[in-house]
């Protein structure tokens, strides 16, 4: 999957719209995401979570361990 399909698939999935990537250091981009906090940064393997009202919360990995379980 390339980076025009990972932003197509936030804006039409989590309905992430617009979609803000900053490439200030091409090497690692990260996207911005409006949240009820005011904007916030995800990085490569942030969780973007969306709430029962459709916003949205970022949530770093070893948080989202700690408080998810995974389904099969």
């Amino acid at each position: 999957m390339d980076d025009v399909d990972v932003m197509n698939q936030l804006q039409e999935e989590l309905g992430i719209d617009p979609v803000r990537v900053d490439y200030k250091d091409p090497k690692h981009p990260v996207l911005k995401i409006e949240t009820l906090e005011g904007m916030m940064i995800a990085n490569v393997g942030d969780y973007i979570i969306k709430g029962v009202n459709g916003e949205f919360y970022l949530c770093k990995p070893d948080i989202f361990k700690k408080t998810y379980e995974l389904v099969k």
